[in-house]
């Protein structure tokens, strides 16, 4: 079934990972789809699976790079419905340990890159009433152990998608985040998280996966598709009364 059949979506940190299945997903459900990265190789490489897909360079931390991008996804699909905000970065570490610069680098691409996308993506979306949706974090609603900065990141994403839901709710435009548990199986995970983690903890790797599937009623990972799932959903028409909304797929990790 393409729920999403006729939509014209863009989403940033299309190179790999959940942000690639994410977009695959969109175009499975009879979406056109435009990606963005600062890999670019990577997200052409996602567009090439995609049925008429494209790519384009994106710095998020750049307002006028963000701004590019939105033109050059308009003209390519005649306009814009579904923007996904998808790009972060995830850098852990002690409050007495964090370097600064690298604590404000997590910010910047995580609630400022946030910003800028959309900024450059309202105009549109106005056009259309379209949809924004923000890929955030079970983090998003709850402090993280040795890990502030990604923490912040995501409560400051749910302020700001609160603030446009109502700032944007009378050009119909709807604005929504997800917030997914911890993707144990993703490339992010295996090739970063367990070995940040075990060092931070005093722990193996193998403790920090068992220690974090302990924390899920359900007793499993996150999955991308229960991800694409929720996405699909909200952006969707079958999600048209839904606005300023941060919902979990936790697994039971988050109730609120």
């Amino acid at each position: 079934m393409e729920r999403l059949k006729g939509k014209r979506a863009v989403i940033t940190g299309a190179a790999q990972g959940l942000g690639q299945a994410l977009a695959q997903r969109l175009d499975k459900e009879g979406a056109r789809v435009v990606g963005g990265d600062l890999n670019l190789e990577g997200a052409r490489e996602t567009a090439a699976t995609l049925k008429d897909g494209a790519a384009f360079y994106l710095d998020v931390t750049s307002y006028e790079c963000c701004e590019s991008f939105m033109r050059s996804a308009v003209e390519v699909l005649g306009g814009l419905d579904i923007v996904v905000c998808n790009a972060a970065i995830l850098i852990s570490g002690a409050i007495e340990e964090f370097d600064a610069d690298k604590w404000k680098k997590v910010i910047d691409v995580n609630l400022c890159g946030f910003f800028n996308t959309a900024k450059a993506a309202v105009p549109y979306l106005k056009e259309s009433r379209g949809t924004l949706i923000q890929i955030n974090s079970k983090s998003g609603k709850k402090g993280s152990f040795k890990n502030s900065a990604y923490a912040a990141s995501k409560f400051g994403g749910i302020g700001l998608v609160q603030s446009l839901a109502l700032e944007l709710a009378p050009y119909k435009v709807r604005v929504n985040a997800i917030c997914p548990g911890n993707l144990l199986d993703s490339p992010l995970w295996v090739n970063s998280l367990y070995r940040q983690y075990a060092r931070n903890q005093g722990i193996t790797e193998e403790e920090v996966r068992q220690k974090y599937i302990d924390q899920v009623p359900l007793k499993r990972g996150c999955t991308y598709d229960d991800v694409a799932n929720v996405l699909v959903f909200l952006a969707s028409d079958e999600a048209s009364y839904m606005t300023g909304q941060a919902i979990n797929v936790t697994g039971g990790q988050q109730m609120n």
